[in-house]
């Protein structure tokens, strides 16, 4: 089950592509199976990043795939990468668990070059309101969320870095009772009403019916799980002020000359 939409990245063959804080390795190992390029995933759980490298095993060893995937651990903050080193970054469900999160943003700026393609997504904000109200526990575990973001704030962080909006939607409806149904019997995941429903949605995932597909991408606008946004960095990016300032040198310049 992956959230970000592959199409909307525009990968070509060779490209480098970070998935940080990629977790078990869902995007990474997709994107890995699919497409031409070096995917790096990096998170700072060493169990998370030993269970992406398990699943993703046995894939390398029947040759399936037309990508390679490494995977290590790493601090979002201080990533080991050179300047402008990848071309497309994935940052999915992550930032709603750092304090730092503009940090964050800020790191994965300065490792994407210019004109790439960076992917964030977040719990939508009302799925995730309705999570907060019905359990506290939700949010106050160790590792767990520890904000709401609401859309326009965080598109507006990224526009600061000079980042180029180009596309959104929303992800996972059919997901957010299922959470709904975990926070209000939180610590029972044994209810019969939780345990239908994770069957329900482990169906959905292996047979993909019509039915569902549809139903879910009626339901995404109002009660998807998550957004998503993509952004492109721009291929030069000119410090502030610096179109005033090349105006009144070239002014000047021609009243030199005159």
């Amino acid at each position: 089950m992956i959230t970000v939409d592959p199409k909307l990245l525009h990968l070509k063959p060779g490209q480098r592509v970070l998935d940080l804080g990629c977790g078990e390795g869902r995007h990474a190992i997709h994107l890995m199976l699919t497409d031409a390029v070096d995917v790096f995933g990096i998170d700072l759980s060493i169990e998370d990043v030993k269970t992406a490298s398990a699943r993703a095993a046995p894939f390398a060893e029947a040759g399936e795939g037309c990508g390679r995937l490494q995977l290590g651990v790493g601090d979002a903050l201080q990533l080991p990468f050179a300047n402008d080193f990848f071309d497309v970054v994935i940052c999915s469900e992550v930032l709603e668990h750092i304090p730092d999160y503009q940090g964050v943003l800020a790191e994965i700026n300065r490792v994407l070059k210019p004109g790439g393609i960076f992917a964030a997504t977040v719990p939508a904000y009302f799925p995730e309101w309705i999570c907060w109200k019905l359990s506290s526990a939700y949010h106050q575990v160790e590792g767990g969320h520890i904000r709401i973001f609401r859309e326009k704030q965080l598109r507006e962080n990224i526009e600061q870095l000079g980042h180029q909006y180009f596309a959104r939607h929303k992800a996972h409806a059919l997901h957010a009772p299922y959470w709904w149904l975990k926070c209000l019997f939180w610590g029972q995941d044994d209810k019969p009403i939780i345990s239908a429903y994770h069957r329900f949605l482990v169906w959905d995932l292996m047979e993909k019916p019509r039915l569902t597909r549809w139903l879910e991408k009626l339901l995404n606008p109002l009660l998807g799980k998550s957004i998503a946004l993509y952004f492109v960095k721009p291929a030069q990016v000119k410090p502030a002020g610096e179109d005033e300032a090349l105006t009144a040198v070239e002014s000047n310049r021609r009243e030199v000359a005159a």
